[in-house]
């Protein structure tokens, strides 16, 4: 899931710091790169790819996906992001089961973490065979990732996403708290910093 790499359309904090176009810039490096994190292990059989995007139409978003090598993408549509997630697993659900009753698992990779790697996302295909949800949790108090098993999709849900103070140092927090009301079984694995503000970069070159 990520916002359409342009001025004034990602990046709003980090805009205040450096500029509209550096941050745009820097946005788009990170979303290069998480695709070609996921394009790897694509090639190895082990997911497949769909995008979606905030900040364009469906038409551009088609055309700029076809440029990246993905052939599905589809806008976030509207709301906060829980609900834009909901919306996204149950378009793939809906899509993958239209001949089958089998669930896949489905993760969710935000384009923010600049030292994402493969071992990453396996870590957490990984952790989806033994629990029914995984995170990896963000040091400002969210999450880079969530992911969902089979198990679980395949029963009515939204507790993930509502109620949720989205945006705030609490989100990580609130999930688990919902998780564990639930009697959810999840595993959290490497905690990482995504780029928000100017304090993100670090080592990271703009």
């Amino acid at each position: 899931m990520t916002r359409w790499p342009a001025p004034t359309r990602c990046k709003k904090r980090l805009s205040k710091d450096i500029g509209t176009s550096r941050a745009a810039a820097i946005q788009r490096k990170l979303i290069f790169h998480t695709i070609a994190v996921a394009k790897s292990l694509r090639e190895k059989g082990c997911l497949e790819i769909q995008l979606a995007v905030e900040g364009i139409g469906n038409k551009k978003i088609s055309r700029w996906a076809s440029s990246l090598g993905i052939a599905q993408a589809r806008c976030q549509g509207k709301g906060n992001l829980g609900l834009k997630m909901k919306r996204q697993l149950v378009l793939a659900q809906r899509k993958k089961n239209f001949f089958s009753k089998n669930y896949s698992e489905i993760i969710f990779i935000g384009t923010d973490v600049p030292d994402l790697c493969k071992s990453d996302i396996s870590s957490a295909i990984s952790s989806l065979t033994k629990s029914e949800i995984v995170i990896g949790p963000a040091e400002d108090g969210g999450y880079w990732l969530i992911g969902f098993s089979g198990n679980i999709i395949s029963k009515v849900f939204s507790w993930p996403f509502a109620g949720i103070h989205w945006g705030s140092d609490s989100v990580l927090k609130e999930t688990l708290r919902k998780a564990n009301a639930k009697g959810v079984k999840y595993e959290l694995i490497h905690r990482k910093s995504d780029v928000d503000k100017l304090s993100d970069l670090g080592f990271w070159c703009y």
